[in-house]
């Protein structure tokens, strides 16, 4: 299997950069210096456009996609504050329509309050895409149909329990635009849903005791997630490492034609959750279910589809998502009847700074979406800022598992396994706590930092396990 990627400008989340540099870095379209530069994180422009597509490296844990030039319009994006059913909905064409929409719609997560606006028009990730392929549910038996009817190819198919349906990644072996075979398929009534095969990146910034435990309320001594179900989709790990030793329940392969090249992100966010000895996590007994899903720093979206459905099926009660890609409806619907079925949806929030786009999945209703914080609970500087920012926690320089052994870590990937690590405990405690209970409780309990409320830097605040522990069911 070989993802490749439409081109795009390369990036870096050095925490070091000024905020100039990241300026520069989001800019849809960059000016000559800007693209010229190349990052240190090895992504070279020019070798991209060369060959027509922009092929992985080895492992990039530091990039956020970039919006894709080329004339594309960038995706709509919903308020994230809405419910999550009506993501199903085409957009109201008025506010009437709006709030009639909303009035119908089911009771869900906790939104944030009524006033609370971002600082800039919300817009979606625009980011890179496989370039001859798309993804198309499908009802009944008509894949093959499809395919002669459209001039595709199909290079694989499969039920998935989230979505319900036949997922079906397409081929466009004669060179269409993704968005023309989009607006063709868009016709014919036996597809359903029809969207790009996006690529996604994982979201690590850089590399001294831990100090999680301190900063969360979480005694260390007292930290146990036993026997609570949690699976990570993240890169593959290094079992081998003593922090994981008895960790690991099972793990599933999504991507298994492309050889494995790092373990150091995978490792980490395993070692944060359920670590023991001498690296110990938030929530030691907890049973992972690791599902590799990324290579390079990089996944698309039918694998990251195919690690969910598994997660899924393994009955966990939390799935942790360290990674941030553009709008997708495959991903929202996948992420809404997870939540429906009672799984804890934790996602990085991002590291692209407080001018990035919103960041997927992250942005779906019904998902936590974590930022990071340091030992003095100052908001990582490059952190994305936004009314779907629900928690945050700490995830700047912090000691974490790391192949066969460990490194400092930044980055809101690691915040996030922090609080999969918190939610652990809590659902060890009170195994009948439900995702809408759990949501609720880290919300009222969270330590309020920045602007008086929720705000777009540090949504509700600061995680605070015991106060969320001692929140009535």
């Amino acid at each position: 299997m070989t993802i490749a990627a439409a081109p795009a400008l390369a990036q870096s989340n050095d925490p070091n950069r000024t905020q100039a540099e990241i300026d520069c870095l989001n800019r849809a379209t960059a000016a000559a210096d800007c693209a010229e530069d190349e990052t240190k994180d090895g992504s070279d422009g020019a070798d991209s456009a060369a060959t027509g597509a922009v092929f992985l490296p080895a492992l990039i844990v530091d990039l956020f996609p970039n919006p894709v030039g080329g004339g594309q319009a960038p995706l709509p994006t919903p308020d994230p504050r809405r419910d999550p059913a009506s993501d199903a909905l085409p957009p109201p064409a008025s506010p009437a329509d709006a709030a009639a929409i909303q009035a119908a719609a089911p009771g869900g997560p906790i939104v944030s309050p009524s006033d609370l606006v971002a600082t800039e028009p919300p817009r979606a990730v625009v980011g890179d895409f496989v370039p001859d392929e798309v993804l198309v549910t499908v009802d009944g038996d008509a894949v093959q149909q499809i395919a002669a009817s459209f001039g595709l190819e199909v290079r694989s198919q499969r039920q998935s329990q989230l979505l319900g349906t036949t997922l079906v990644r397409y081929g466009i072996p004669d060179g269409r635009p993704v968005g023309v075979v989009l607006a063709q398929l868009a016709a014919d009534g036996r597809t359903t849903r029809r969207e790009p095969n996006h690529i996604y990146s994982l979201q690590q910034a850089t590399a001294i005791v831990n100090y999680a435990f301190e900063r969360i309320a979480l005694d260390s001594k007292e930290a146990s997630g036993e026997n609570v179900r949690v699976a990570v989709i993240d890169t593959a790990i290094d079992d081998t490492n003593p922090a994981l030793s008895g960790v690991i329940a099972d793990q599933f392969d999504a991507m298994p034609d492309v050889p494995i090249e790092a373990r150091d992100h995978g490792t980490s966010i395993d070692g944060l959750i359920a670590g023991v000895g001498a690296l110990k996590g938030m929530a030691p007994g907890a049973r992972i279910y690791h599902a590799r899903a990324f290579e390079g720093g990089k996944s698309s979206m039918d694998v990251i589809l195919a690690a969910l459905d598994w997660a899924a099926s393994q009955d966990v009660r939390i799935i942790n998502m360290s990674f941030v890609g553009p709008k997708n409806d495959l991903l929202g619907v996948a992420c809404r009847n997870a939540r429906a079925l009672g799984i804890v949806l934790v996602a990085a929030a991002g590291n692209n700074g407080p001018k990035a786009p919103y960041g997927y999945p992250a942005a779906f209703d019904g998902v936590i979406a974590v930022t990071a914080t340091d030992a003095k609970d100052g908001l990582m500087q490059q952190a994305n800022r936004g009314p779907y920012v629900f928690l945050s926690a700490p995830g700047v320089e912090m000691v974490a598992p790391s192949g066969a052994g460990s490194d400092v870590v930044t980055g809101t990937s690691f915040a996030a396994a922090i609080v999969t690590g918190a939610i652990a405990n809590l659902l060890h405690a009170a195994p009948d706590r439900s995702a809408d209970n759990v949501e609720k409780a880290l919300a009222d309990t969270a330590r309020d930092l920045g602007p008086e409320g929720r705000d777009n830097d540090f949504g509700y605040g600061l995680l605070d396990a015991k106060a969320a522990e001692a929140a009535e069911e």
